[in-house]
């Protein structure tokens, strides 16, 4: 469960090292990072819902 809280972390290294090596600037990246958040929480969401239902 603790690694589905881990996700958001790692998609965002990720974004962030792609931006740095294109080149661009966080500015330019801002809806990247609205997207991870987004999704991300839609996902943690889904998933403790899950558990606390199957549980």
């Amino acid at each position: 469960m603790v690694r589905f809280f881990l996700l958001p972390l790692l998609l965002t290294i990720l974004w962030t090292l792609f931006l740095f090596h294109y080149g661009l600037s966080f500015k330019q990246g801002l809806k990247g990072y609205y997207w991870i958040i987004g999704i991300s929480s839609a996902l943690i969401g889904f998933f403790s819902l899950m558990i606390w239902l199957t549980h």
